[in-house]
């Protein structure tokens, strides 16, 4: 995609070189499953470090930046600065103040406003101190473990995604679906985190609609980057891979069919009004 020469974020933190101090990990198969399980911001951020609070012990090390390292960092802040101009101008269009969160990069592991994270959880959102967490090793994980096709649109479709949590906070969404899940059984309730999860998707393929209009960013495959991320960690793929069936129940991100969808279709539509996936499911 293109995204040199355009505006870098001030709202980025970038913690690679400082040591993160230590977090306890539940073993190897419990970290893969909560990666497995939490890619996109799975699920509410402060169940997703609780899992985490178990088990062994890894550091962060504070290595210096390699170039390569310094470049992507560029890139991450430059797609932040995309989403702050994108969802500044969808809220002024709705009469609403949009209201900027951070992203930060980060190594091995991090404390959170939502308490102790790893690599292991993925990228999330913590609506506690309204921050996306992003250790970009992740990227490396999504395309040798899960098959994706990788590249720089993958990435920006996940930090759309994980904007996208911070958009529902600002709205209301996300405390009004813990209200209604802490009234309804586990189906229930892992429908409406499914909701949740396919509204972020949708919210990541409008940003893409927004930006690909102002700054043209687009290059042929990009948006195959996207669906092939979206593909690849949909619940019934990652529990045909991780235990050889699909059980629909359990689903609290969305298929991969859905979670393809509701990228496209806030993509192709740029109409905030059509995602409402609550109603649609």
């Amino acid at each position: 995609m293109r995204w040199l020469g355009r505006r870098e974020s001030s709202n980025m933190e970038d913690r690679r070189t400082s040591s993160g101090g230590k977090i306890a990990l539940g073993g190897g198969a419990i970290g893969i499953i909560v990666l497995l399980l939490n890619i996109f911001m799975g699920g509410d951020s402060s169940q997703i470090l609780d899992q985490l609070q178990q088990g062994g012990q890894t550091e962060s090390t504070g290595a210096p930046l390699s170039a390569q390292d310094e470049e992507m960092g560029k890139f991450v802040s430059v797609i932040q600065a995309d989403t702050e101009e994108v969802w500044s101008k969808i809220f002024q269009e709705n009469g609403m103040t949009y209201q900027e969160p951070k992203l930060v990069l980060f190594r091995s592991s991090i404390e959170t406003g939502c308490g102790g994270a790893s690599s292991a959880s993925g990228p999330f959102y913590c609506p506690e101190d309204q921050k996306v967490y992003m250790d970009l090793a992740f990227f490396d994980e999504l395309k040798s473990r899960f098959g994706a096709e990788g590249g720089d649109f993958a990435i920006a479709y996940v930090i759309a995604h994980e904007i996208g949590h911070h958009v529902q906070t600002l709205l209301g969404t996300s405390a009004k679906v813990r209200e209604m899940q802490q009234n309804v059984g586990g189906t229930q309730a892992n429908k409406l985190s499914v909701a949740l999860e396919l509204q972020a998707d949708f919210y990541a393929g409008l940003w893409t609609h927004y930006n690909e209009k102002k700054n043209a960013m687009l290059e042929e495959g990009d948006i195959e980057e996207a669906l092939s991320a979206a593909n690849a960690v949909g619940d019934d793929a990652i529990q045909s891979r991780t235990q050889g069936q699909v059980v629909p129940d359990s689903f609290t991100h969305g298929t991969s069919e859905q979670r393809k969808y509701w990228f496209s279709r806030g993509f192709k539509s740029g109409d905030i009004k059509l995602g409402d996936t609550f109603n649609e499911l």
